[in-house]
This record gives C-alpha cells, structure tokens and sequence, in this order.
C-alpha cells in the first residue's frame, strides 16, 4: 500500500492548505507535459509519479477519503507489526521507526488489537452502509416490495369478489354443500 502522505512529502497532520501546496509543487515536477520531450523512461517514471500524486491528492485532501485512509493504513500498520503501533509504513522495527507496544501508554485499556477490531467493524458497517444506499439495491428493494404488494392486493381481491358473489356463505359452507351436491347426484 502507498503511503499518501510520503508520496507527497507532507506529515500525517499536514493541513489541505499544506496538501494543495505540496501537491501543486510535485504536480508540476512530474506533469507529463513538462517531460514531452524526455527520453522514455523518464517520461513514463514522470507519468507514474504524476498519477501517485493525484491519487494521494486525491483522498488527502477530502475529509472522508482521508478518515477512511488513515483508518486503513493505521490498521494495516497494526497487521504488519504484529499487533504493535508502528508509525513505520514499513513494518519493520529497525531505522527511523518505532515500535510503540500495544497501546498508546495512557492507561486507557485502548489496545492495539481493539483499535483493530473497531476498524474491522467501522469499515464493514461503511461498505454495509454504502451497498444498502446504492441504486441496484434501492430498485431491488421497490421491485420486491411491488411484487408483495400484488400478492396482497390480489388475496385480497379473491376475498372481496368471494364475499361479493356469495353473501352469507363461508368457503366452507360452500365446500360442504358442493359434496353434498356430488354425492346426491351420484346416489341418483
């Protein structure tokens, strides 16, 4: 997974001001445009970077994306390390990053693995949430309801045209006179 805020050189607290301005200075490095006349190579390492630096441009500077971003990497981090919080996109424990245990330290029974598990559901219920308000789902959904709403309204026309027809007689009653009928006239 690519780290956003290392592809555009900014910290995990950078501000969308200092986001926008990080981007428009990489954006300008690597346009494609700037490298029209390079060698290859060069052209298609300033087109990947150019795309690495939208995209984390991108989910960097909307509120949401970002959210859902750091939530991801923090717990990708988690699985990396072996349940310890590392602020290393790495995943080892060597060089600049450190390894914090399993909790923050400030005795609040927060550990790493319930941080996990509070992503785990927050990032299902968000999918759950976002499959339930799509319009495939909202249009099965009515179609269903249309389709029980016929089954009922066509039970209930049986009854009323039954009820119309036959006043003063059950279904029963019916049935039973119907017998006697057959077996009178196979008695004659």
């Amino acid at each position: 997974m690519v780290d956003h805020y290392q592809v555009l050189g900014v910290a995990r607290t950078a501000t969308k001001q200092e986001v926008k301005d990080a981007f428009r200075k990489m954006a300008v490095k690597y346009h494609p445009d700037k490298h029209a006349q390079s060698p290859e190579h060069v052209r298609r390492n300033a087109t990947v970077r150019f795309k690495l630096v939208s995209e984390a441009y991108e989910v960097l500077n909307d509120d949401l994306k970002r959210a859902s971003y750091n939530a991801g990497s923090d717990s990708d981090c988690l699985r990396r390390t072996g349940g310890s919080y590392s602020n290393n996109p790495y995943g080892n424990s060597g060089g600049s990053g450190r390894a914090y245990g399993s909790g923050y330290g400030y005795g609040y029974g927060y550990s790493a693995r319930n941080r996990q598990a509070t992503s785990n559901f927050s990032s299902r219920f968000e999918s759950t949430f976002r499959y339930l308000t799509t319009r495939a789902f909202l249009l099965n959904l009515a179609l269903a309801g249309g389709v029980c709403f016929a089954f009922a309204a066509i039970d209930t026309s049986g009854e009323t045209l039954w009820k119309m027809r036959n006043s003063g007689k059950s279904f029963e009653e019916t049935m039973e006179s119907i017998d006697k009928t057959k077996a009178h006239k196979d008695e004659g």
